[in-house]
């Protein structure tokens, strides 16, 4: 009963998260060796434009949904050339405060891999996947407002979207 309760809440956030995101011109992802490592190891993160112009990623606030405004924003400040990727590592923020569901997650000996705007295709990673109890393609969704500015018109543009937090399982020890 708990584990038929849990997939079909796990279905359900999976549902409403892919009804509310559209394909985003503009992907990131985030990782660190802290998730695995518990040291305080810088954030890594990487940027795929898919626009014909140069942006700037300008920040990306982790809202926290049940915390009104208790959201993390990052500054970036990050020029990703049109059509094109680059990446930039700043000082660690722990992304993973208040969060029932990441906090449950990792309880269950699962470790944190990315964290990111797209759905992570196993091939992506190189893994060949047997079962899901080896890897979580998906397991927790968080609200982000992600904020750029187009540097050929000077524009700026934001998007309240989604990430989506995914884990891979620990070695047996």
């Amino acid at each position: 009963m708990i584990i038929r309760t849990a997939f079909l809440l796990g279905f359900a956030s999976l549902v409403a998260a892919s009804e509310l995101q559209e394909e985003s011109d503009i992907k990131f992802a985030f990782y660190s060796a802290a998730w695995g490592e518990n040291a305080l190891d810088d954030l890594r993160v990487v940027a795929r434009n898919d626009t014909s112009d140069t942006i700037r990623l300008d920040s990306i606030t982790f809202l926290k949904d049940d915390l009104p405004g208790a959201g993390v924003e990052l500054e970036l400040e990050l020029e990703v050339p049109a059509m094109g990727y680059a990446e930039i590592q700043i000082a660690y923020v722990d992304l993973l405060l208040d969060n029932e569901c990441i906090e449950r997650t990792l309880a269950e000996n699962w470790r944190l891999a990315e964290i990111s705007n797209y759905t992570l295709n196993p091939s992506v990673r190189n893994l060949i996947i047997e079962n899901t109890d080896s890897f979580r393609i998906y397991q927790c969704v968080e609200s982000v407002y992600t904020r750029w500015t187009n540097l050929s018109s000077d524009s700026l543009s934001g998007k309240e979207e989604w990430v989506l937090f995914h884990f891979e399982s620990r070695s047996a020890p």
